[in-house]
Protein backbone atom coordinates (compact mmCIF):
# COMPACT_ATOMS: atom_id res chain seq x y z
CA UNK A 1 0.00 0.00 0.00
CA UNK A 2 1.22 3.59 -1.00
CA UNK A 3 1.84 5.29 1.96
CA UNK A 4 0.16 9.04 2.90
CA UNK A 5 1.70 12.04 0.80
CA UNK A 6 2.66 13.24 4.77
CA UNK A 7 4.86 10.38 4.62
CA UNK A 8 6.63 11.07 1.42
CA UNK A 9 9.97 12.69 1.75
CA UNK A 10 9.83 14.19 -1.11
CA UNK A 11 6.41 16.47 -0.38
CA UNK A 12 8.59 19.51 0.36
CA UNK A 13 10.23 18.94 -3.70
CA UNK A 14 6.40 19.51 -4.82
CA UNK A 15 6.31 23.15 -3.37
CA UNK A 16 5.39 25.42 -6.45
CA UNK A 17 7.63 28.80 -4.64
CA UNK A 18 10.93 26.78 -3.31
CA UNK A 19 12.34 30.35 -1.56
CA UNK A 20 12.24 34.21 -1.72
CA UNK A 21 15.47 35.94 -3.08
CA UNK A 22 16.34 39.20 -2.80
CA UNK A 23 17.96 41.23 -5.08
CA UNK A 24 19.79 43.84 -4.11
CA UNK A 25 19.78 45.96 -7.66
CA UNK A 26 16.29 46.50 -7.16
CA UNK A 27 16.51 48.11 -3.62
CA UNK A 28 17.30 51.65 -3.17
CA UNK A 29 20.56 52.49 -2.24
CA UNK A 30 19.56 54.20 0.66
CA UNK A 31 16.91 52.00 2.62
CA UNK A 32 13.68 53.75 3.04
CA UNK A 33 10.34 52.06 4.26
CA UNK A 34 9.22 49.38 3.87
CA UNK A 35 13.18 48.38 3.17
CA UNK A 36 14.05 49.70 6.64
CA UNK A 37 11.77 47.44 8.04
CA UNK A 38 14.11 44.98 9.89
CA UNK A 39 12.55 41.65 8.45
CA UNK A 40 13.34 43.04 5.45
CA UNK A 41 16.66 44.52 6.01
CA UNK A 42 17.39 40.70 7.76
CA UNK A 43 16.09 39.21 4.10
CA UNK A 44 18.03 41.16 2.44
CA UNK A 45 21.22 40.24 4.56
CA UNK A 46 20.51 36.93 4.04
CA UNK A 47 20.09 36.83 0.01
CA UNK A 48 17.37 33.87 0.42
CA UNK A 49 14.67 32.13 2.60
CA UNK A 50 13.47 28.87 2.71
CA UNK A 51 9.62 28.43 1.82
CA UNK A 52 7.99 24.87 3.15
CA UNK A 53 4.93 22.87 1.62
CA UNK A 54 3.19 25.44 4.45
CA UNK A 55 5.00 28.53 6.00
CA UNK A 56 3.79 30.82 8.60
CA UNK A 57 5.45 34.48 8.76
CA UNK A 58 4.55 35.19 12.96
CA UNK A 59 4.97 38.25 14.75
CA UNK A 60 4.08 41.57 16.95
CA UNK A 61 1.98 44.01 15.04
CA UNK A 62 4.40 46.23 12.94
CA UNK A 63 6.82 44.02 12.20
CA UNK A 64 6.30 43.91 8.49
CA UNK A 65 4.17 40.60 8.18
CA UNK A 66 1.88 42.23 5.97
CA UNK A 67 3.79 44.09 4.38
CA UNK A 68 6.46 41.39 3.17
CA UNK A 69 3.00 38.72 2.66
CA UNK A 70 1.77 41.14 0.17
CA UNK A 71 5.16 41.73 -1.70
CA UNK A 72 5.48 38.21 -1.93
CA UNK A 73 1.60 37.87 -3.48
CA UNK A 74 2.14 40.53 -5.80
CA UNK A 75 5.55 39.39 -7.52
CA UNK A 76 3.48 36.12 -7.64
CA UNK A 77 0.54 37.51 -9.95
CA UNK A 78 -1.53 38.05 -7.14
CA UNK A 79 -3.87 41.12 -7.24
CA UNK A 80 -2.64 43.45 -4.42
CA UNK A 81 -6.21 43.99 -2.84
CA UNK A 82 -6.48 39.98 -3.07
CA UNK A 83 -8.58 37.60 -5.49
CA UNK A 84 -7.08 34.91 -7.80
CA UNK A 85 -4.34 35.72 -10.74
CA UNK A 86 -7.64 37.53 -12.79
CA UNK A 87 -8.69 39.36 -9.82
CA UNK A 88 -7.52 43.35 -11.89
CA UNK A 89 -9.83 45.43 -9.47
CA UNK A 90 -8.19 48.32 -7.22
CA UNK A 91 -10.18 50.88 -4.59
CA UNK A 92 -6.71 52.19 -3.35
CA UNK A 93 -3.12 51.83 -4.64
CA UNK A 94 -1.46 51.16 -0.93
CA UNK A 95 0.77 48.24 -1.89
CA UNK A 96 4.53 48.69 -1.82
CA UNK A 97 7.39 48.43 -3.76
CA UNK A 98 9.34 45.84 -2.36
CA UNK A 99 7.43 43.35 -4.48
CA UNK A 100 9.98 44.54 -7.10
CA UNK A 101 13.12 43.08 -5.25
CA UNK A 102 11.91 39.71 -4.61
CA UNK A 103 12.32 37.21 -7.15
CA UNK A 104 10.59 33.68 -6.36
CA UNK A 105 12.48 30.65 -6.99
CA UNK A 106 9.87 28.63 -8.72
CA UNK A 107 9.69 24.51 -9.48
CA UNK A 108 10.57 24.40 -13.19
CA UNK A 109 8.18 20.97 -12.72
CA UNK A 110 5.24 22.67 -11.18
CA UNK A 111 4.05 25.81 -13.10
CA UNK A 112 1.94 27.73 -10.93
CA UNK A 113 -1.85 28.14 -12.42
CA UNK A 114 -4.32 27.85 -9.33
CA UNK A 115 -3.55 30.44 -6.21
CA UNK A 116 -5.39 32.79 -4.22
CA UNK A 117 -4.79 36.17 -1.95
CA UNK A 118 -6.40 36.06 0.97
CA UNK A 119 -6.54 39.74 3.03
CA UNK A 120 -8.93 40.13 6.20
CA UNK A 121 -8.70 43.65 5.62
CA UNK A 122 -10.12 43.77 2.01
CA UNK A 123 -11.61 40.80 2.11
CA UNK A 124 -15.21 42.19 1.39
CA UNK A 125 -13.89 44.13 -1.65
CA UNK A 126 -13.11 40.82 -3.09
CA UNK A 127 -16.39 39.18 -2.24
CA UNK A 128 -18.28 41.77 -4.66
CA UNK A 129 -15.71 41.61 -7.27
CA UNK A 130 -16.47 37.71 -7.33
CA UNK A 131 -20.77 38.53 -7.70
CA UNK A 132 -19.90 41.26 -9.75
CA UNK A 133 -17.44 38.38 -12.56
CA UNK A 134 -20.26 35.70 -11.66
CA UNK A 135 -17.93 33.33 -10.55
CA UNK A 136 -20.03 32.42 -7.60
CA UNK A 137 -20.19 29.02 -7.79
CA UNK A 138 -16.66 28.53 -7.61
CA UNK A 139 -16.90 29.80 -4.22
CA UNK A 140 -19.70 27.39 -3.40
CA UNK A 141 -22.83 28.79 -5.41
CA UNK A 142 -24.04 31.55 -2.37
CA UNK A 143 -22.26 34.70 -2.15
CA UNK A 144 -19.68 35.75 0.60
CA UNK A 145 -22.15 38.68 1.25
CA UNK A 146 -24.78 36.10 2.12
CA UNK A 147 -22.78 35.30 4.88
CA UNK A 148 -20.30 36.35 8.18
CA UNK A 149 -16.78 36.77 7.18
CA UNK A 150 -15.63 33.17 9.03
CA UNK A 151 -18.07 31.79 7.25
CA UNK A 152 -17.15 32.98 4.21
CA UNK A 153 -13.24 32.25 4.87
CA UNK A 154 -14.30 28.71 5.74
CA UNK A 155 -16.43 28.22 2.12
CA UNK A 156 -13.01 30.14 0.08
CA UNK A 157 -11.00 26.62 2.03
CA UNK A 158 -13.70 24.68 1.53
CA UNK A 159 -14.58 25.34 -2.60
CA UNK A 160 -11.45 27.44 -4.10
CA UNK A 161 -8.16 25.81 -2.43
CA UNK A 162 -7.25 23.53 -4.70
CA UNK A 163 -4.08 22.60 -6.52
CA UNK A 164 -1.88 25.94 -6.35
CA UNK A 165 -0.14 28.65 -4.13
CA UNK A 166 -1.97 30.32 -1.32
CA UNK A 167 -1.45 33.72 0.08
CA UNK A 168 -3.32 33.92 3.55
CA UNK A 169 -2.94 37.42 5.51
CA UNK A 170 -4.23 36.64 9.22
CA UNK A 171 -7.22 34.29 8.42
CA UNK A 172 -8.29 33.77 12.10
CA UNK A 173 -9.28 37.43 12.05
CA UNK A 174 -13.44 36.02 12.54
CA UNK A 175 -12.94 32.59 13.20
CA UNK A 176 -13.62 31.22 16.61
CA UNK A 177 -11.44 28.56 18.09
CA UNK A 178 -13.18 25.40 16.66
CA UNK A 179 -13.39 27.18 13.18
CA UNK A 180 -9.52 27.77 13.78
CA UNK A 181 -9.55 23.92 14.39
CA UNK A 182 -11.52 23.36 11.08
CA UNK A 183 -9.94 25.46 9.04
CA UNK A 184 -6.28 23.60 10.21
CA UNK A 185 -7.45 20.14 9.31
CA UNK A 186 -8.66 21.69 5.91
CA UNK A 187 -5.19 23.50 4.85
CA UNK A 188 -3.70 20.39 6.27
CA UNK A 189 -5.78 18.54 3.42
CA UNK A 190 -4.70 20.21 1.24
CA UNK A 191 -1.34 20.70 1.27
CA UNK A 192 -1.09 17.09 1.19
CA UNK A 193 -3.35 17.52 -1.92
CA UNK A 194 -0.41 19.21 -3.08
CA UNK A 195 -1.19 22.94 -2.36
CA UNK A 196 1.07 25.71 -0.67
CA UNK A 197 0.64 27.90 1.43
CA UNK A 198 2.28 31.42 3.27
CA UNK A 199 0.23 32.34 6.03
CA UNK A 200 1.15 35.65 8.23
CA UNK A 201 -0.91 34.70 11.82
CA UNK A 202 -1.78 35.49 15.33
CA UNK A 203 -3.11 32.50 15.99
CA UNK A 204 -1.01 29.92 17.98
CA UNK A 205 -3.74 27.27 16.87
CA UNK A 206 -3.12 27.59 12.91
CA UNK A 207 1.05 27.87 13.34
CA UNK A 208 0.64 24.69 14.87
CA UNK A 209 0.32 23.18 12.04
CA UNK A 210 2.77 19.33 11.92
CA UNK A 211 5.95 20.01 9.54
CA UNK A 212 5.29 23.83 9.05
CA UNK A 213 8.11 26.56 8.37
CA UNK A 214 7.74 29.28 10.73
CA UNK A 215 9.90 32.82 10.48
CA UNK A 216 9.44 35.32 13.24
CA UNK A 217 9.87 38.96 12.88
CA UNK A 218 10.50 40.94 15.45
CA UNK A 219 12.84 44.50 16.05
CA UNK A 220 16.00 42.32 15.81
CA UNK A 221 14.77 40.91 12.21
CA UNK A 222 13.46 37.24 10.49
CA UNK A 223 14.38 33.87 12.26
CA UNK A 224 13.38 30.41 11.51
CA UNK A 225 11.90 28.76 15.58
CA UNK A 226 10.41 25.77 16.45
CA UNK A 227 6.60 26.52 16.95
CA UNK A 228 6.93 25.55 21.00
CA UNK A 229 9.10 28.49 20.59
CA UNK A 230 7.02 31.48 19.42
CA UNK A 231 5.91 33.74 21.44
CA UNK A 232 2.54 32.80 20.72
CA UNK A 233 2.76 29.34 21.92
CA UNK A 234 4.87 30.38 25.30
CA UNK A 235 2.65 33.59 26.34
CA UNK A 236 -0.32 31.58 25.61
CA UNK A 237 0.83 28.09 27.54
CA UNK A 238 2.16 31.40 30.40
CA UNK A 239 -1.60 32.18 29.93
CA UNK A 240 -3.46 29.37 30.58
CA UNK A 241 -1.68 27.43 33.24
CA UNK A 242 -2.68 30.08 35.57
CA UNK A 243 -4.96 32.79 34.50
CA UNK A 244 -5.19 34.35 37.34
CA UNK A 245 -1.73 34.93 38.04
CA UNK A 246 -1.47 36.52 34.74
CA UNK A 247 -4.07 38.87 35.21
CA UNK A 248 -3.07 39.86 38.57
CA UNK A 249 0.00 41.01 37.46
CA UNK A 250 -1.78 42.62 34.43
CA UNK A 251 -4.31 44.23 35.88
CA UNK A 252 -2.49 45.51 38.97
CA UNK A 253 -3.36 48.99 40.24
CA UNK A 254 0.41 50.18 39.69
CA UNK A 255 0.42 48.82 36.12
CA UNK A 256 1.20 50.71 32.73
CA UNK A 257 -1.87 51.60 30.90
CA UNK A 258 -0.78 49.79 28.23
CA UNK A 259 1.33 47.09 30.00
CA UNK A 260 2.30 44.02 28.48
CA UNK A 261 3.39 40.51 29.93
CA UNK A 262 6.82 39.76 30.97
CA UNK A 263 8.74 39.17 28.03
CA UNK A 264 9.94 35.98 27.36
CA UNK A 265 13.62 34.50 26.91
CA UNK A 266 14.41 34.91 23.35
CA UNK A 267 14.56 32.10 21.16
CA UNK A 268 18.25 30.83 20.74
CA UNK A 269 17.13 29.31 16.86
CA UNK A 270 19.19 31.03 14.11
CA UNK A 271 18.11 32.46 10.71
CA UNK A 272 18.40 29.35 8.56
CA UNK A 273 18.68 30.62 5.16
CA UNK A 274 20.75 30.88 1.69
CA UNK A 275 23.64 33.23 1.20
CA UNK A 276 23.80 34.25 -2.47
Amino acid sequence: MARARTERSDLAEERFIRSLRFRHEAAPAVPSYPFSIPAVRALAEAGEIELGPVTFLVGENGTGKSTLLEAVANAAGFNPEGGSRNFHFSTRDSHSQLSQALMLIRNAERPLRDGFFFRAESFFNVATQIDQLGVVDSYGGVSLHEMSHGEAFVALLKHRVRYGFYVFDEPEAALSPARQLAALRMIYDRMRAGAQFLIATHAPILMSLPGAVIYALSERGLARVPYTETEHFLLSRSFFASPERMLSHLLADDAESEASPEPQPESRAKPRAKRR
